[in-house]
């Protein structure tokens, strides 16, 4: 629990709350917002400067930080470098049991609310002038690529946290929540810091992501992974009908789309960039998978466009109208719409086979060698041949040629043995093996040496059978040759 007092949490800085989960001493970009309504401005500044600049922030302004990092000055998802917790923005004041509760009184009902659906205790709760800001820190930052898991996590707080207000808008990784000791122009109230959950040294808790993701998602990690390659192995990596769903099925899916958009960024790093003529191609393709992946949503589609475009090219004026179909599929999608072929139902969005997108973009199998998704069903099942190969490695499993030399090695110390007089069990207990597997190690060492296996002759192994006698176990020819 808290065992801060009030002037030790009014103490909490908007410095030392922001290096909660930022880190100055990282690569990467970090985003201010600042103003009121149509006049609000944003800017973007690399971490190293971020204590400088906060420093310098209007205590008197409203003023808003960027919970993650990103690759360039511009806090799009699609520009993600890595997160470090995860939150939830609280309008405690649109409930009507908050009403005529401080902002303490508020930080416990969080409290008790978690606690009574089993959700671990946020690691701070920041007064946000007029709700609650609850975060959950991690004890190391995750990179984009395990976005959708995180995505999947905060729509499972937002789900619980429902009755206390928590917005279902405020829960993508491009969002920013306020500035602790700014003003809320809106009420007048100072953000601030109202609970610190410490651990054992008396330092706000962190949560392993893995731990996170146990407690909160209703499927393993291991096990949705191996079922999400399963599944994509056998249908040749088609997307799965989509939706809003948060069961496992969903969660493939929206994973899938994320893979999908990556391998596609990819590809055009492979070939130097995207051509002319395929610049609005790879865009609507990567903007439809991005809203497939849920990580964005047609409110921010056209932001995230517009940094998806200036990747492909940052003097490229496309036009927008050409999205409005892809625009108008999105808010079916988001509405839980259906499109019914075949008898099947798919979601609103585009959900191509990989054939499809193969020839579409003309990949070729050395491409498809760097790509994670966009590859062909035989790819697909060689893949699956390497990976069967590495698992039964790591479970003690050898190729043949490596457990042939051990085979012949174990002959090679059986019959050492036995020439220096050893019994049968007395090889057995030095070899560390059973007295069955010695007598076969020398039974086969013996059927090398016979000249009836070397000669492969039926008349002369009638003879040497009549001319080798058995002494003891061990094969030898009359005169005591051994």
């Amino acid at each position: 629990m808290d065992t801060r007092s009030s002037a030790q949490l009014a103490l909490f800085d908007p410095d030392e709350e922001a290096r909660s989960y930022h880190d100055a001493a990282r690569w990467g970009y970090f985003s201010l917002l600042t103003g009121q309504g149509s006049a609000r401005k944003q800017d973007s500044y690399k971490l190293a400067v971020m204590p400088t600049i906060l420093s310098m922030v209007d205590p008197t302004r409203d003023t808003w930080l960027s919970q993650a990092e990103f690759t360039v000055p511009n806090r799009r998802v699609v520009n993600l470098l890595r997160i470090g917790l995860l939150f939830a923005d609280l309008d405690t004041y649109r409930q009507p049991w908050a009403q005529g509760r401080t902002p303490e009184q508020l930080a416990a009902a969080v409290l008790h609310h978690c606690a009574e659906e089993g959700l671990p205790p946020p690691s701070l709760l920041v007064y946000s002038g007029r709700g609650i800001q609850a975060k959950w820190l991690l004890d190391g930052t995750i990179p984009r690529q395990a976005l959708p898991r995180w995505n999947a996590c905060q729509r499972y707080l937002i789900d619980r946290l429902a009755p206390l207000g928590a917005d279902p808008v405020a829960k993508d990784a491009s969002r920013v929540l306020r500035l602790v000791n700014t003003v809320n122009t809106k009420s007048g109230n100072v953000c601030r810091v109202v609970h610190v959950q410490n651990d054992a040294n008396g330092d706000p808790v962190r949560y392993g992501f893995e731990y996170l993701a146990e407690a909160l998602l209703p499927v393993a990690r291991w096990t949705i992974e191996e079922q999400r390659r399963d599944r994509a192995e056998r249908r040749q990596l088609k997307l799965m009908p989509g939706g809003k769903s948060d069961n496992l099925r969903g969660f493939s899916g929206r994973q899938l789309a994320w893979d999908r958009l990556e391998d596609l960024r990819k590809l055009a790093e492979l070939r130097g960039g995207v051509q002319e003529g395929e610049r609005m191609q790879h865009l609507f393709w990567r903007l439809n998978f991005l809203l497939l992946s849920g990580a964005t949503n047609s409110s921010l589609m056209y932001h995230e466009a517009a940094a998806l475009a200036g990747e492909l090219d940052s003097t490229w004026s496309y036009r927008s109208k050409e999205l409005m179909t892809l625009y108008a599929k999105a808010k079916a999608y988001e509405a839980g719409e259906k499109v019914t072929l075949g008898g099947k139902e798919f979601a609103p969005l585009y959900t191509p086979k990989n054939d499809t997108l193969i020839s579409l973009f003309r990949i070729t199998d050395d491409e498809q060698r760097q790509l994670r998704t966009l590859i062909s069903a035989g790819m697909a099942a060689e893949r699956h041949k390497t990976r069967q190969k590495a698992r039964r490695r790591a479970a003690g499993a050898v190729d043949r040629d490596t457990y042939l030399e051990a085979a012949q090695a174990r002959r090679r110390d059986a019959q050492a043995l036995r020439a220096e007089g050893l019994s049968v069990r007395g090889i057995a207990e030095r070899l560390g093996v059973s007295v069955g597997a010695v007598a076969g190690y020398l039974k086969a060492a013996d059927s090398v040496q016979s000249p009836c296996v070397l000669q492969g002759h039926e008349a002369v192994a009638d003879r040497c059978s009549k001319s080798v006698r058995i002494t003891n176990g061990v094969a030898s020819a009359p005169g005591g040759a051994g």
